[in-house]
């Protein structure tokens, strides 16, 4: 009920500011938020006829075609948000549905680049995904951002066989980070170090995503480890059992088929 009254006050924004900027990806986000976003894409789509220079709907675009699978368009999205972007400064962006302390962690260039190589890790771009999330960690401002950046840029060196990469994006992990998110990331790089935390209190993580996240990095610590069966056999849980529309769901989807 909550998000379905956040899509009203979009939509009501957006018909009275039909060609602005945070209008149009408000509305989107919002109905994104709802599972649909096939209508979300069109929303931006039509904002870009508008704002063909739109950086942040690239970036928003991107993002939902991830989500739909549509992954080369996703990386032309972003690939173009990038360089758009270049020359802009990096602001912070608001959260659509903020965490408990209600302080925004991520970027608009950050997300560009995190998704950028998000998107090119599930193409199995290694290398590619390697060098975005390294930039991506560069305009890190805390470690929220800096421990999700790390964790797929370890993915990525380790299957692009860059060890030294792998090796810095996993020193970067301490169990003293100030987390407010991403407490599941930071649970898996301490597992690649060797260091088993407790189970996470359920307070901290986010169920429809996260059994993804923790499914995806028990299957790549298999996978690294050579143990084939068990990195196929968890992959085909993730799929069978998890969030859609979640990163470890679609990355579990994109290794299945390539493999």
């Amino acid at each position: 009920m909550q998000r379905e009254s956040a899509l009203e006050r979009a939509r009501t924004i957006h018909a009275v500011h039909p060609e602005d900027e945070d209008a149009i990806i408000w509305l989107g986000r919002r109905t994104a938020y709802l599972g649909r976003y096939q209508e979300a894409v069109e929303i931006y789509s039509k904002g870009l006829v508008l704002l063909p220079e739109s950086y942040r709907l690239l970036r928003h675009r991107g993002h939902r075609q991830i989500t739909l699978r549509r992954l080369d368009e996703a990386m032309a999205d972003l690939a173009k948000a990038d360089q758009l972007s270049l020359n802009q400064p990096d602001t912070v962006e608001q959260d659509g549905m903020p965490n408990a302390a209600g302080k925004p962690r991520s970027t608009t260039k950050g997300n560009i680049l995190y998704h950028l190589g998000l998107t090119r890790y599930l193409k199995g771009r290694f290398c590619d995904a390697a060098g975005d999330f390294t930039r991506c960690l560069e305009l890190s401002r805390n470690d929220d951002t800096c421990v999700a950046a790390s964790y797929w840029l370890y993915l990525s060196a380790r299957r692009c066989g860059d060890e030294r990469l792998a090796s810095e994006a996993l020193s970067r992990a301490t169990t003293d980070m100030d987390l407010l998110e991403n407490h599941a990331y930071l649970m898996l790089l301490l597992s690649f170090k060797g260091i088993e935390m407790e189970d996470l209190p359920e307070s901290l993580l986010d169920a429809g995503v996260d059994d993804a996240t923790l499914g995806y990095g028990k299957a790549m610590k298999f996978f690294f480890e050579g143990q084939q069966d068990q990195y196929l056999s968890e992959l085909e849980q993730i799929v069978q059992d998890t969030n859609w529309a979640a990163f470890g769901h679609i990355a579990a989807e994109a290794d299945l088929a390539r493999d």
